[in-house]
């Protein structure tokens, strides 16, 4: 069966927690953005992955604004599923933008990358890079991906959401918030895809905003029933 999740940052003690001990063999996990476990490149950070490897189910994640794009971009480029990842480990995947995959029979559209909340704060360093924005070329080439399917996909996952639905969800912020090209790109596609559920983590909530578009943060979401692992 295929989970979503959202956000990990890099902790690996969430693998502790009841509902990812639910996940058994041929299993697989997508995580909506921010993974986290490929950040510095150092010893310890490696034996994670490991770790990681010897899970029973598969991991695939797509990127999120908090990553290290450099050290991502070294992995292999390969083909799995029918769509173009990195591979991290033999079960764990980083799903590329505007890519779509065949996983358990399923179509499933990605399209990771966002933009950092507070980007006209943060210098151009190791604390924030300009590829964690999509690319004209990554948002076209998953339009064209799409059109070769005529615009119907099973699921899609991404790490922002659709301009209307982060609007709806930002309401209430005293705060202003930013919507970018990007949220207007995936509104274009939310109006033009025939899919049955969409899964975003960017916005840090579980929420099921309708039966078709789900923010997930913490919880574990079978995506096919819509089922919360506990």
């Amino acid at each position: 069966m295929i989970y979503a999740t959202g956000d990990m940052h890099g902790d690996y003690d969430l693998f502790y927690q009841k509902q990812f001990k639910r996940l058994g063999e041929g299993d697989t996990l997508i995580v909506c953005g921010d993974f986290g476990f490929i950040w510095n490149g150092e010893a310890k950070e490696k034996k994670t992955l490991d770790k990681l490897a010897r899970k029973k189910f598969r991991i695939c994640f797509i990127d999120g604004t908090h990553e290290n794009f450099d050290l991502l971009s070294k992995y292999p480029v390969v083909e799995f599923a029918g769509g173009r990842a990195h591979k991290i480990r033999d079960n764990v995947f980083h799903l590329m933008r505007g890519q779509i995959f065949e996983i358990e029979g399923n179509r499933i559209f990605t399209m990771g990358g966002g933009e950092s909340p507070d980007i006209d704060m943060r210098p151009e360093s190791n604390v924030w890079s300009d590829l964690e924005i999509p690319s004209r070329e990554e948002m076209r080439q998953g339009a064209e991906n799409l059109e070769k399917y005529k615009y119907k996909v099973d699921y899609i996952f991404t790490h922002e959401p659709p301009q209307k639905i982060k609007n709806f969800l930002m309401l209430n912020e005293i705060e202003g918030f930013r919507v970018t090209a990007l949220n207007a790109y995936l509104q274009e596609l939310s109006e033009s895809c025939e899919y049955t559920r969409w899964f975003f983590g960017s916005m840090h909530i579980d929420k099921f905003v309708s039966a078709s578009m789900v923010a997930v943060f913490q919880n574990v979401v079978e995506i096919r029933s819509g089922d919360i692992l506990r």
